[in-house]
C-alpha cells in the first residue's frame, strides 16, 4: 500500500499538485527533485501508516515495535491514579496510532475522536481499526462532543489529533505561518484541570518500529497559549522528519 500511495504522488496530478503548494510554502527554498522525493516518501509513509490502522487489532499487539520515552508518559499515569482524566494531543504525524499502542501496553486505554466518512467501504475499515486502538471512539459533532465531555470528567483518557484546519477556531502559527485552529483540547484541559500531553509515534528508519515520545503536559495558562504550545511542538517533528507528516490536509485553507 505504501508504494502505491508514493506511485500516487508521483503522478496523479491533483495530489502533487496539492502537495507542492503546501510543501513550497513551509520550504520556499528546496529544490524541485527534493520536493518531489519528499512527495513520494510522504506517499509511501501514508501508505503503511492507514495499512496499520486496517490491521489495528493485530498492530497494537506488536510490542516489540514500540518504545516509550519521555515525562508525559508517567504523568499520564499519575493522573489516572488520581482518578482524573487526561487529552493526548498529536496530529497526522508519524504512526498516530502506535501513541494508543504505547498507552494499552502500560495498562491504560485511550479512546479517540473520529471524523466519520463517507465512503461506506472505508468508513467501516477505518472505523474498525480505530476502534481496535482504543474505546470510546466520540464522532465529531454535538453529540460526539457531549460524550467527550462526560469521558473526561470520568477519569478517561482521549486522543485528539489537532493538526486540521479548523475554519470556527482562531488563526494560530503553525509551520510558520498561520492557520485556523481548534481551541478544543486547551478548552477541555483548563475546564476540567486535566493534563494536555502531546505524544507522537515516530517511525524509524526501517519502517516497522516506532519511538513514541510523550512529551511534558503543556502548561495551564489559557486557551491561545497552550494550543500554540501544541502547534510549536507538532512543528518542530515536522521539521525534524517531514516525510511522515500529511501534507494533504489543506491545513492553511482559508486564510487570507
Amino acid at each position: 500500500m505504501g508504494t502505491t500511495f508514493a506511485i500516487v504522488m508521483r503522478w496523479f496530478p491533483p495530489a502533487r499538485i496539492r502537495f507542492n503548494r503546501e510543501a513550497k510554502r513551509v520550504f520556499p527554498n528546496m529544490k524541485r527533485s527534493a520536493r518531489a522525493r519528499l512527495g513520494q516518501d510522504m506517499g509511501q509513509h501514508m501508505g503503511r501508516t492507514l495499512f496499520e490502522i486496517y490491521h489495528d487489532a493485530e498492530f497494537q499487539t506488536q510490542h516489540h515495535k514500540f518504545s516509550a520515552s519521555g515525562p508525559g508518559l508517567a504523568a499520564l499515569k499519575e493522573a489516572q491514579a488520581a482518578g482524573k482524566g487526561a487529552i493526548i494531543v498529536s496530529g497526522h504525524f508519524g504512526q498516530w496510532e502506535a501513541v494508543r499502542a504505547v498507552i494499552k501496553m502500560h495498562g491504560l486505554e485511550s479512546g479517540a475522536v473520529y471524523r466519520p466518512h463517507k465512503n461506506r467501504h472505508y468508513e467501516r475499515r477505518i472505523r474498525a481499526g480505530i476502534e481496535a486502538g482504543g474505546m470510546p471512539i466520540f464522532p465529531t459533532g454535538r453529540i460526539g462532543t457531549k460524550a467527550l465531555v462526560r469521558h473526561v470528567r470520568g477519569g478517561g483518557i482521549i486522543s485528539i489529533l489537532l493538526d486540521e484546519k479548523y475554519l470556527e477556531g482562531v488563526r494560530i502559527p503553525f509551520l510558520g505561518h498561520d492557520a485556523y485552529t481548534s481551541l478544543s483540547a486547551a478548552q477541555l484541559a483548563l475546564k476540567y484541570d486535566l493534563p494536555m500531553i502531546p505524544a507522537y509515534g515516530i517511525r524509524a528508519e526501517d519502517g516497522n518500529a516506532f519511538r513514541v515520545e510523550f512529551e511534558a503536559p503543556i502548561r495551564h495558562t489559557n486557551t491561545i497559549t497552550m494550543t500554540r504550545a501544541f502547534n510549536d511542538s507538532l512543528s518542530a517533528r515536522i521539521l525534524t522528519n517531514p516525510e511522515q507528516w500529511y501534507w494533504m490536509l489543506r491545513r492553511w485553507d482559508g486564510v487570507a
